[in-house]
């Protein structure tokens, strides 16, 4: 982030909010994007913006492990297990 903005929003009947599109811009938050929220002893609030990561297994190549499989079934297995 290049310098600190501030702004502030209301929290609706639904105890939803809406993150001000300034801070959105300043902090790159993009669409999937998830907030962790925390209090502390004092109950001090604090907001972290955790990335959503794209594409994570997408440089991942196959490998041939000698056998077909099928992941809806297979899933459960234990290494091992037949």
């Amino acid at each position: 982030m290049s310098h600190e903005v501030e702004d502030e929003t209301t929290i609706n009947e639904s105890y939803s909010i809406t993150v001000p599109a300034a801070i959105r811009r300043e902090a790159g938050v993009e669409a999937g994007d998830k907030l962790r929220w925390r209090v502390d002893e004092e109950g001090t609030i604090s907001v972290e913006l955790v990335k959503q990561h794209y594409g994570a297994f997408s440089r991942l190549e196959p490998v041939d492990i000698g056998e077909p499989t099928h992941a809806a079934e297979d899933h459960d297995l234990v290494a091992g297990d037949t």
